[in-house]
């Protein structure tokens, strides 16, 4: 009798079977929602690609999609919890799409009033809102929190609105002239001061909004967050990356304002109109990667389990958002 071949039951492969092929139709459920919410959308979707074609800030929200389905991709090689429905969760995105949309068709300022960035973000962060709540109702809470990354770095589409670009090229502004008068200052050179203005020897450089960076922050801020997700587990590793990008921003452009003054001042006033200030924007945003991949290898060393990416090219993902963008950094 021992040597018998066990006997199984067929009623396991069975209700296997049936949980994958339940899996695989609400994964192609939601495939047809997707592609039936685009299609409903797909006008200012459409413009959100021409805007960021011709965008110099928004030129990388055509790869987002790409990058997000390519790190939904990676993490479908592992074990996923399967899709499930989560209606409650779901509710709440809709609420706001359906606010979204409201502001859209029935507001009393006509959607063709707004300025296409304001327009635009709010058209695609209302479809970002129907696509999360499909994606809950239809796959789950669960399987949506092992795919949070991708599925939030969606946002990144959306073109921030006039009101946050402003601030945020004002924040820079100013901090940039804080960095600039700080070089200035211990490499003691003669400049007086007078808020944005620098009165150097031979001429005067006035600090405007145009010359931020925040176009530039934004490209560095976007490889952050790629780099922390697939190269660390630890989450204070991948903050600590994400948050360094600021104090760096800051400091390059502040760097660039103090090459451009000692240029001025040391070769010829002439150099406010040369290559260097007008097309310099890639070499200043070259010499920031050096600290920024120097930080990250740094904590990669202190990072003792390898991150959920394991392919040795998966890493090359936080490189196309920089590599993309890099002609457009010169303009900043």
């Amino acid at each position: 009798m021992g040597n018998n071949p066990a006997i199984t039951s067929p009623v396991a492969p069975a209700r296997g079977a049936l949980e994958t092929f339940q899996s695989g139709g609400r994964v192609r459920l939601f495939t047809l929602f997707a592609l039936v919410l685009a299609g409903l959308f797909f006008k200012p979707l459409l413009e959100l690609v021409r805007f960021s074609l011709h965008s110099d800030l928004h030129s990388h929200a055509v790869l987002i999609p790409i990058i997000s389905g390519y790190l939904v991709w990676l993490r479908c090689k592992e074990t996923l919890p399967a899709p499930t429905t989560s209606p409650v969760l779901a509710v709440i995105p809709l609420a706001v799409g359906l606010l979204g949309l409201r502001a859209l068709i029935f507001d009393d300022a006509p959607a063709a009033s707004f300025r296409p960035n304001d327009y635009l973000a709010l058209a695609s962060f209302t479809f970002l809102c129907f696509l999360w709540s499909g994606a809950l109702l239809l796959l789950g809470g669960k399987l949506l929190r092992s795919l949070a990354f991708p599925a939030a770095f969606l946002i990144f589409i959306t073109p921030l609105p006039t009101g946050v670009e402003n601030a945020l090229e004002v924040f820079f502004q100013y901090t940039s002239a804080e960095a600039a008068a700080f070089l200035f200052a211990i490499t003691g050179s003669v400049v007086f001061r007078e808020g944005l203005v620098f009165h150097l020897p031979g001429i005067t450089i006035q600090v405007a909004q145009e010359c931020s960076g925040v176009r530039s922050s934004l490209v560095l801020f976007l490889t952050s967050l790629l780099a922390g997700h697939l190269f660390f587990k630890s989450p204070w590793r991948q903050a600590a990356l994400t948050c360094f990008v600021i104090p760096l921003a800051i400091l390059r452009n502040g760097f660039r304002i103090f090459t451009i003054g000692e240029l001025c001042v040391h070769i010829s006033p002439a150099m406010i109109d040369s290559p260097i200030h007008h097309r310099g924007g890639p070499v200043f945003f070259a010499l920031s990667l050096i600290p920024f991949f120097l930080l990250l290898l740094w904590l990669r060393r202190g990072e003792r389990r390898l991150s959920h990416a394991a392919s040795p090219l998966s890493g090359l993902l936080c490189f196309p958002i920089s590599a993309y963008c890099f002609p457009l950094v010169g303009l900043v």
